[in-house]
């Protein structure tokens, strides 16, 4: 029998990622937030299992550790919660999974951890809280880094993830743009799934930007996305100066993972259900 492999977060990626890794033998583990959507889960052939971290686990989270290799796949929710919650939901994981007989953990991270500083930024920008724009996320990636030597560890930094009915121009039809000019740094759910699937297969650690090789602007994407959906096309203004960005850097990724992107060019990117 292959590795178990364990999903803490099955929902709009850890689902799909479950699915593909069932389709290569794996047996698959994941939590959800609710008993219908483990019904749901379970019917997909996952072994699923209700988890909430309000920050602090309550579910079945051992049946959830007894695992191989886990994927912690929580989108990190600040707001009201405030910033150190997110952080809190990992330290409680964390200290579970050192409990526990796991050999590797896979934190899925964002891209959001960089600085807007007008250039192209690698994994080496942000090694620290004070080097990122979100000091939380970089809490969090810490927690599980500090999972090492005991066992093996992946921080991916996934971009903004695109995609069936994540779709760009729905999210700015109408409104008035004057950002129109920033490289956009998206990530096709596709293509998400297959670089968590080549890093389980193969055991890959470190820490990797995933984001696709090109980066056209806002306004392409968008003028494409709503003429291809038939949305109102917002209004492009230029601001009067310049606004920062950045640019994502994939070459630690694309040297080190053997994965061929299958979507490479966010304004090709395919949607729909």
């Amino acid at each position: 029998m292959r590795n178990v492999i364990s999903i803490i977060g099955c929902g709009w990626l850890g689902a799909p990622l479950a699915d593909q890794l069932l389709a290569e033998g794996y047996q698959v583990r994941g939590s959800t937030t609710s008993d219908e959507k483990v019904d749901t889960l379970r019917l997909r052939g996952i072994d699923a299992y209700k988890l909430q971290l309000g920050p602090e686990p309550v579910g079945n989270l051992e049946a959830l550790l007894n695992a191989d290799t886990v994927v912690i796949n929580v989108p990190p929710k600040a707001g009201k919660l405030g910033d150190d919650f997110h952080p809190q939901q990992v330290a409680y994981l964390t200290d579970a999974i050192r409990s526990a007989k796991v050999a590797h953990v896979i934190y899925v991270s964002s891209t959001s951890v960089y600085p807007e500083l007008s250039r192209t930024v690698d994994e080496a920008d942000v090694t620290t809280e004070d080097q990122s724009a979100a000091p939380a996320l970089v809490r969090a990636e810490k927690l599980v880094q500090r999972l090492q030597p005991g066992c093996k560890v992946t921080i991916l930094r996934f971009g903004g993830l695109m995609g069936y009915d994540r779709i760009p121009g729905k999210y700015v039809a109408g409104r008035t743009v004057d950002s129109g000019a920033v490289p956009v740094n998206y990530l096709h759910r596709d293509d998400a799934v297959g670089i968590l699937t080549v890093v389980i297969d193969q055991a890959i650690t470190g820490v990797f930007n995933g984001v696709a090789p090109e980066h056209p602007t806002r306004e392409a994407i968008y003028r494409k996305s709503c003429a291809d959906f038939s949305y109102a096309l917002p209004t492009f203004v230029t601001p009067q100066q310049p606004i920062p960005y950045k640019l994502i850097g994939t070459s630690k990724l694309q040297q080190q993972i053997p994965y061929t992107f299958r979507f490479p060019d966010p304004l090709q990117f395919p949607y729909g259900a």
